[in-house]
């Protein structure tokens, strides 16, 4: 297990954002460790599926420590960290002024807590849990040794489901008799959702399609139901960064418009407590604005319109903003899906040149320089795929973004650049914002009415992209 040290740069404007806390009571965990003498221990807690180290400290000869201070530690799911890098976890919740005991030889089975009844129920949950995961585990494990045909798999399967009743159950127990606590808190998060059979009226054709489609829907819209977004302590736990993750990377359509939805149901459901709408909205933001998947810039511009520049980030600096809002700028006006802006310019013809008088089924926008070693490998892949299609609707609009007209007129003569070679060295035409042009090779595709259907497509992806797009048009 690796314990990070510091947080990582996306998440520490939130994190530091929870060391003012209501009350001044602090923190005092006494940890008495069993044949450990001398070591040095660490505090640390979870974020998602990222833990962090919070405090250290060297026991004495005796193994006995305290992790003390005069603010109160956030809410959530804590370890301590052994020399050997083992651990066990426990929770902090509102009182956290208790003593830790356990022998180092086997912390988590001989752990122990006084003056805290809040530990002693979870260490009575984790226990009770992890006798009902080993029994499935061993039960699973003998269903895949076994013939899937024969009778002992049946016997297998009929007990593997009365396991997991029994595993829902306790779950549901815990989760209900510490109703209100952390505790129960994460015990109903774990719960799955249940599925009802789709009610599909007779005669319907494609039943199946249909019932896989009711069954995603219903999953989808009630994948969070278990998910208690009052409770900021599972922001601090792997609950609520691993419930967004397998959602937002599993169960949403990566579609802009699909992602954009399902973001804003989800914020509206964090909104009830500050911690955890902040954590979301970091979270979301984070997510996107290093997705590398075509399109999801229109999710970074929405989730900046409607969060961060429009007050509701109370969390972030002016500088933060003022940065952002540049950037999203410089977005805006190439989102997939938008008409492409104008390019008019001189070119390598002589005369002026504009991209609105292009003619094609596909425009290939590509921004390059006659020097940029990644452009020596992009443009002759272009050229390949621009000389055997175009022909066939295909057109290439080339804007050298360098101002030196010699090399580039002698790069164009020397390899043949048939295409629309177009040059704006003053860049009059603004194209470096307009199509927020930050490096070379950069390509955007076009569709006949100039609409922007894809972009930052590396040269070899383009005959598969424009292929794709044809079949799915119907072409």
């Amino acid at each position: 297990m690796i314990i990070r040290y510091s947080a990582v740069i996306l998440f520490s404007v939130f994190l530091n954002s929870f060391n003012l806390l209501s009350g001044q009571t602090g923190h005092s965990v006494t940890v008495a460790l069993k044949g450990a003498g001398a070591a040095k221990i660490r505090l640390a807690y979870h974020v998602g599926n990222q833990q962090y180290v919070k405090d250290s400290l060297n026991t004495d000869n005796s193994g006995a420590g305290r992790f003390t201070g005069a603010d109160k530690l956030p809410r959530g799911v804590y370890m301590i960290v052994l020399p050997n890098n083992t651990f066990f976890e426990f929770l902090i919740t509102d009182d956290q002024h208790f003593e830790i005991a356990c022998d180092i030889n086997d912390p988590a089975g001989t752990v122990s807590f006084k003056g805290s009844e809040d530990n002693n129920r979870f260490l009575e949950y984790q226990r009770g849990w992890k006798k009902l995961q080993d029994r499935a585990m061993t039960l699973s494990t003998k269903l895949n040794a076994a013939s899937p045909s024969g009778a002992e798999a049946a016997e297998l399967k009929k007990q593997l489901g009365d396991q997991e009743k029994k595993m829902k159950q306790f779950l549901s127990e815990t989760a209900e008799s510490n109703r209100g606590t952390l505790l129960g808190a994460i015990a109903r998060s774990i719960i799955p959702v249940e599925i009802p059979d789709p009610a599909i009226p007779p005669g319907t054709a494609k039943r199946d399609s249909v019932s896989r489609l009711m069954s995603y829907l219903y999953y989808k819209n009630h994948f969070f139901d278990n998910i208690d977004f009052t409770e900021p302590g599972l922001i601090r736990s792997p609950v609520l960064g691993g419930k967004l993750d397998q959602f937002f990377r599993q169960v949403v359509i990566q579609m802009p418009d699909s992602i954009i939805m399902e973001a804003d149901r989800v914020l509206a459901m964090s909104g009830s407590d500050d911690d955890v709408f902040q954590y979301v909205a970091v979270w979301l933001m984070n997510r996107y604005a290093s997705s590398e998947i075509m399109g999801h810039d229109a999710v970074v511009v929405h989730l900046a319109d409607s969060i961060y520049l429009s007050g509701r980030a109370p969390w972030v600096s002016e500088e933060y903003i003022t940065d952002l809002k540049k950037r999203v700028e410089r977005l805006r006006p190439n989102l997939i899906g938008k008409k492409a802006p104008e390019l008019l310019m001189n070119s390598f013809a002589g005369h002026y040149v504009s991209l609105y008088d292009v003619t094609a089924d596909f425009t290939i926008v590509y921004f390059w320089e006659p020097d940029c070693g990644h452009c020596k490998v992009a443009t002759p892949m272009l050229k390949e795929y621009y000389e055997k299609h175009r022909s066939h609707g295909i057109e290439v609009f080339a804007v050298c973004t360098s101002d030196d007209r010699v090399v580039w007129e002698k790069y164009i003569a020397d390899h043949g650049l048939s295409w629309i070679n177009g040059w704006d060295p003053q860049r009059l035409s603004r194209f470096d914002y307009y199509y927020n042009v930050e490096s070379t090779p950069l390509i955007y595709i076009l569709d006949r009415d100039k609409k922007i259907i894809a972009k930052r497509l590396a040269a070899e992806d383009i005959s598969s992209f424009i292929d794709a797009y044809r079949k799915f048009q119907g072409e």
